[in-house]
């Protein structure tokens, strides 16, 4: 029998029982979509890493810290490491990191909560100092007409993340984005701004004037500037160069960061802190400051990555604490292995339902055209051919819901990526649902294999029915 006999053969059986074939096929749907959708979702979340491991130098990125700095100054997560500095973060560190063997760049790096204001809204924000090569190599995506921080400025520029207006609150009524729903009329690039580097003396101040409002006029004038009146700290002009590209929907690894110049913003502190410990900055036991500065972190860039994890060793050596972008890969990639796992073991379940439900419906084919399995072996139809026959309509089966399961993954997708805000609401960068050509076609074999798998026994029950005993059944 030809193959074209036994696909129209295959076919037309599938037709004439349309009902149940229906019901078998959306078996299969179900099955393929709840693992397509499920696996797409460990996918989403891998795409996102490997764009903000991109956005934070790359598979070839160190980030070394040091001892603790103070309570001012932010470092970068888990070093990686469970051996503490015993160094500081230093210019001198930074040189001698240069030098070493294999590496490409370094450069330091001051992150700090900061105070800005502009007009009626103040906002908190994370303020991260980076040299211009450095910001550079973050290959940062901004809006047009941006530019990166000035080295050396005698103002200080602000490249703002897409996010950071919703940190700013109004005066007085202290709601913002999160409260009212509205984002602060505050155009980042345009609008005059000051930043406020002594926090303490700032809150201090706005107490103290709080205070002075609720108290006697009388007293306050007898006291002349009023009892405890504190100063009120230095605001400094600041300007928006850049704005990184995307809007509230659009997380990515820069969305909550103000960038800017590490030199200009370390000059501001020691001309604000003249004479006076900065705050973030190590002190002896008597609380005068050092004379070196210490950084947040640095970050270390290796000619390779193959250099990477002897390089970091070689760093952590000498006293510092170290973590890569590979080793947060590495880590991230087996947890999401599992989750993976996981969320395709309970699509797999589906589909072996369905499996199951295949094989039913296989059966009670055999035994409704018994007497014609009987007609074809007298006929002269090989065991094999029957075999072939089953099989077929089995992955007919498979096929159809492959196809149609995926197309319905699709509609999944979408909706679930439209709901989260294309990640946002999860907090990624990027869809969370993303299903590449290989899950398609991989999901498509994997159904029409479950199909044949489950059609197999019954067709092998086909090939040993008597064709005398199949002609004589009613």
């Amino acid at each position: 029998m030809r193959w074209i006999d036994l696909l129209r053969m295959s076919s037309g059986n599938l037709r004439r029982r349309k009902l149940r074939s229906i019901l078998t096929i959306l078996g299969v749907v179900i099955g393929t979509a709840s693992i397509v959708v499920m696996i797409s979702l460990g996918l989403g979340m891998q795409q996102s890493l490997y764009r903000e491991i991109e956005q934070s130098g790359g598979m070839t990125a160190i980030t070394v810290t040091g001892m603790d700095a103070g309570n001012q100054m932010y470092s970068f997560g888990d070093s990686g490491s469970d051996q503490e500095a015993t160094k500081y973060v230093t210019d001198d560190t930074v040189q001698e990191l240069g030098k070493m063997e294999h590496v490409k760049s370094a450069s330091p790096v001051l992150s700090m909560s900061s105070i800005l204001l502009a007009g009626k809204y103040y906002g908190y924000i994370q303020l991260t100092g980076m040299t211009t090569e450095a910001l550079e190599q973050m290959n940062m995506n901004l809006v047009e007409g941006s530019t990166l921080p000035k080295a050396d400025s005698a103002t200080l520029d602000l490249v703002f993340g897409n996010f950071v207006i919703e940190n700013f609150y109004e005066k007085g009524t202290n709601k913002g984005y999160w409260e009212t729903g509205k984002l602060p009329d505050i155009d980042l690039m345009k609008d005059q701004m000051f930043l406020v580097l002594d926090q303490q003396a700032y809150f201090d101040s706005q107490q103290n004037s709080s205070a002075q409002g609720t108290s006697d006029t009388s007293e306050a004038s007898s006291n002349g500037t009023g009892a405890g009146s504190v100063k009120a700290p230095k605001k400094y002009v600041v300007h928006g160069s850049g704005l990184v590209e995307g809007d509230l929907n659009s997380y990515n690894a820069n969305s909550y960061y103000v960038y800017c110049d590490i030199t200009t913003l370390k000059n501001m502190l020691k001309k604000e802190y003249s004479g006076r410990a900065i705050p973030g900055q190590p002190t002896t036991k008597t609380g005068k400051p050092y004379k070196f500065f210490a950084y947040t972190s640095a970050k270390v860039v290796a000619d390779d990555i193959e250099n990477v994890d002897a390089l970091a060793a070689e760093i952590q050596a000498k006293g510092y604490k170290v973590s890569t972008n590979a080793e947060y890969l590495q880590s991230m990639q087996k947890q999401f292995a599992m989750v993976q796992a996981v969320l395709g073991g309970i699509g797999a379940v589906s589909l072996f339902v369905a499996a199951i439900g295949i094989m039913n419906t296989m059966m009670m084919s055999i035994y409704e055209r018994t007497k014609e399995i009987g007609v074809i072996k007298v006929l002269g139809c090989s065991l094999k051919n029957i075999k072939q026959m089953f099989l077929l309509e089995a992955a007919f089966i498979g096929f159809i819901g492959g196809l149609v399961g995926n197309l319905l993954s699709f509609l999944m997708s979408f909706a679930i990526n439209l709901l989260t805000g294309h990640g946002s609401a999860m907090g990624l960068d990027g869809n969370i649902s993303y299903i590449p050509p290989w899950l398609v076609l991989a999901s498509m074999a994997f159904a029409v294999f479950v199909g044949m798998a489950a059609g197999y026994f019954p067709a092998l029950r086909a090939m040993k029915l008597s064709p005398l005993a199949a002609i004589r059944n009613e």
